[in-house]
């Protein structure tokens, strides 16, 4: 479901778009902080940046068509207009198309993967409140003082009840449910503060962010 969080004439801001974009813009600033400390150019850095992130787009859509492949048979425009996007399949094309632009502007692909690494946390914990706009990505029924509610999510999981009671999962649709979103949101830029101090202090090899990355 698009949520729009304004709109100017025809021109309608999205709310996931709109977080995603603020992610990699933040990533991108990071990467140019940080490039001059690991030996990079910020020329390069945004060269990189910007199409690796829209290979690294194409590649999110490409396997959000492949996991929903039979709504794509049924209505491709659809499934290619949505706002559906993986973003492990993001993370996976950026890095290939980032590794080949490396090679192009002859920058250091170890030392590029670890800057990219800490962009990849950023964009991934803010990019994730997208989730949240749409009220989308939640679990199930929670008692715990964070608990999600609305009417998005009231008319999820009643539309699913029946089938999830099939499957043995009982829910209850007037309920607070978990904001599984959050929890990766926190992850990720709990990942990205541990990563940045290690990448700060005990460092010794170019690659070793993007391990522990991994």
């Amino acid at each position: 479901m698009k949520i729009d969080l304004f709109q100017i004439g025809n021109f309608h801001v999205h709310g996931y778009g709109f977080m995603i974009g603020i992610g990699f813009l933040l990533a991108l600033a990071l990467g140019c902080m940080r490039a001059k400390k690991l030996g990079l150019k910020d020329e390069s850095v945004i060269d990189i940046a910007i199409l690796a992130g829209v290979c690294g787009f194409l590649g999110a859509k490409l396997l959000y068509v492949i996991v929903s492949f039979k709504d794509f048979l049924k209505d491709p425009l659809a499934v290619l207009g949505s706002e559906g996007f993986v973003v492990y399949g993001g993370i996976i094309a950026g890095m290939l198309s980032g590794y080949f632009l490396c090679k192009w502007r002859k920058v250091h692909p170890l030392a590029m993967l670890d800057l990219a690494s800490l962009g990849f946390l950023i964009g991934q914990g803010i990019g994730r409140w997208g989730n949240f706009v749409n009220q989308e990505a939640f679990g199930s029924n929670t008692n715990l003082p964070w608990g999600m509610y609305s009417q998005a999510t009231y008319n999820y999981l009643s539309s699913v009840k029946s089938t999830l009671a099939a499957q043995g999962v009982t829910v209850d649709p007037s309920m607070p449910v978990h904001p599984c979103f959050l929890y990766e949101s926190i992850w990720c830029l709990l990942g990205f503060l541990l990563l940045h101090i290690f990448s700060k202090k005990w460092k010794k090899y170019d690659g070793q962010i993007f391990l522990l990355y991994m």
